[in-house]
């Protein structure tokens, strides 16, 4: 039987509104301790920052984060999967679009992500150790 999103997924997720800051982007991913962060319209994900979209795409312009808004440099219309998708479905979806996590949404809300990161740890071989 093939491995299900649920079974490998980061379950809870952190969200802003489209129009907050990079700084409260980047608090919220310091304090988590995450590297990406969903943007919400409610319950609705309308787009993913990564903390190197924070990076390349605005700090490495100059661009001010208390003013830029994590809108503006998440990536759109992002790719999701549902928790009873297969791990193979979710590795094609992040092979297609060149992306390493994405949001796992059940009933139009999000309630996880599943990143390249935790594919690969349900990969590892048993004998080999955790770095």
């Amino acid at each position: 039987m093939a491995q299900l999103v649920k079974d490998v997924m980061t379950a809870g997720v952190a969200a802003v509104r489209p129009e907050s800051s990079l700084v409260e982007v980047a608090t919220l991913m310091r304090d988590q301790d995450i590297g990406d962060v969903l943007v919400a319209e409610g319950d609705r994900v309308v787009g993913v920052v990564t903390d190197r979209d924070i990076a390349v795409r605005a700090v490495a312009d100059g661009a001010d984060p208390h003013t830029v808004s994590a809108a503006s440099v998440a990536g759109t219309g992002p790719v999701t999967v549902a928790p009873g998708d297969t791990v193979g479905e979710a590795v094609t979806l992040m092979r297609e679009h060149a992306v390493r996590r994405l949001p796992v949404i059940e009933d139009g809300r999000p309630v996880g992500i599943v990143s390249l990161g935790d594919l690969a740890e349900e990969h590892r071989p048993t004998d080999e150790p955790d770095r």
